[in-house]
């Protein structure tokens, strides 16, 4: 109903149940507008979809295994029985590829979540407790920081050796000072609020305290964090390959293999074009997904605020 005041001469209305329900559904459309994935998300998804498929389910391709010699065809272009051409061993360049994604997207997934995982447990801690807790914790990150990554990289290479398990623990160790930083942060910030004041009133335990409390509103910063890395622990591992701190031969990986092509790059240059245009699609797309959720998680926070 219209609330008329005539006191000043003039008509003055509120506004009518209608008129805030259309405003209301304005703003969600508008929202969701704004928050809608695009091309740039949906096409790199897609490419990610299909690699990780094709590394997940190889063996049903049945494509010959990724060490088994052809002498017929050596460092062969593409042709009717090797689709992508054979490496200098005779080895057919598909299936290489293919089962190298599974070390590289292994190595991709799992050395962020290492180093999330620890990061993470050490940023809680120091950030609820403070005190001689963080002191310690942070003059231990300051420390670990201190040593180069390529020297902790050789040193668990040369003792343990270059098993994948090995690869995806020494890389994820590179992570940890930085998921520690990132929690202790979000954690400082939460761990003064009234919902954690309260429960530490009601009685709650610490250990529920922060992963019933603190844990979930933390969480969105460590998954933009794994979501950096990801593409970063690809690159990495690649690089490796070429200084021979990755998985060891004929176990293949997008690095082994351009690192193998190298050496015949003037000859025969479908040896590291091919696996070094997966992978840059592959890093490429895990960045605009990236991208695009790290925004998608921002506008949803600052809508819940």
């Amino acid at each position: 109903m219209a609330d008329i005041s005539q006191e000043s001469g003039t008509k003055s209305y509120a506004a009518t149940p209608d008129d805030k329900a259309a405003k209301h559904a304005e703003a969600i459309a508008h929202f969701k507008k704004r928050n809608k994935f695009g091309l740039y998300f949906w096409i790199p998804m897609v490419w990610l979809l299909f690699v990780l498929f094709c590394a997940v389910f190889a063996p049903l391709f049945g494509l010959p295994p990724a060490d088994e010699i052809d002498w017929m065809y050596i460092k062969e272009g593409p042709n009717e029985v090797h689709w992508l051409g054979t490496d200098s061993l005779g080895r057919d360049m598909l299936s290489r590829i293919i089962y190298g994604g599974r070390v590289s997207l292994t190595v991709g997934f799992a050395a962020p979540f290492i180093g999330v995982g620890l990061g993470l447990i050490l940023g809680m801690i120091a950030g609820y407790y403070r005190g001689w807790a963080d002191e310690i914790i942070g003059i231990a990150i300051d420390t670990w920081l201190a040593i180069p990554g390529l020297v902790i990289l050789l040193l668990f290479s040369v003792v343990f050796g270059g098993s994948l398990f090995m690869v995806c623990f020494s890389l994820g160790l590179l992570f940890i000072p930085t998921a520690a930083r990132i929690t202790r942060a979000a954690t400082l910030n939460y761990a003064g609020r009234e919902f954690v004041l309260a429960a530490k009133a009601l009685g709650a335990s610490d250990f529920r305290i922060l992963t019933k409390e603190v844990f979930p509103n933390i969480i969105w910063p460590l998954i933009a964090f794994i979501l950096i890395d990801i593409p970063i622990a690809i690159v990495i591992e690649g690089s490796l390959s070429f200084l021979g701190l990755s998985v060891k031969a004929p176990t293949p990986s997008w690095g082994g293999i351009i690192a193998e092509g190298r050496e015949v790059l003037s000859t025969s240059p479908h040896i590291a074009m091919y696996p070094t245009l997966v992978m840059f699609l592959t890093v490429l797309s895990f960045n605009l997904v990236g991208d695009a959720i790290r925004r998608r998680l921002a506008d949803v926070r600052e809508g819940a605020i």
